[in-house]
């Protein structure tokens, strides 16, 4: 994205994890300063460089960056947003349940996976 067009235009960003829509309102060549509006995608809880493991040396809890909260972004990652702005509060909602909802999955997948390595450990005479 070039240097900001317009000093309320409307923006797509990636945060740490998390992915928001804001409004561009300051920036040059290299970044983009960004007020937050609505949350998109809920940052990811954890380790990201161990992944899935709850016992890694540093687990971090990453919250949702606040309503009209701003962050300098790198502006090669500053995408236009072209949709309508979702209110910030039911957008942070959606978006945390839609988290939980997909740790649910895997919370699920994993006992799945203890379930049938415990049949296989039958078959297997263990």
């Amino acid at each position: 994205m070039k240097p900001i067009e317009s000093a309320s235009q409307l923006v797509r960003i990636s945060y740490k994890t998390g992915e928001y829509v804001g409004e561009a309102v300051d920036g040059d060549d290299r970044r983009i300063l960004v007020k937050v509006l609505a949350v998109l995608r809920h940052p990811t809880q954890g380790d990201l460089h161990s992944e899935f493991d709850p016992d890694a040396a540093i687990f971090h809890e990453r919250k949702a960056l606040s309503y009209t909260e701003k962050a300098w972004v790198p502006a090669q990652t500053v995408k236009p947003y072209g949709g309508a702005l979702p209110d910030y509060r039911e957008s942070l909602k959606a978006a945390l349940e839609a988290e939980v909802a997909r740790i649910d999955r895997l919370r699920r997948w994993s006992e799945k996976c203890l379930e049938k390595l415990g049949e296989a450990r039958k078959d297997y005479g263990m």
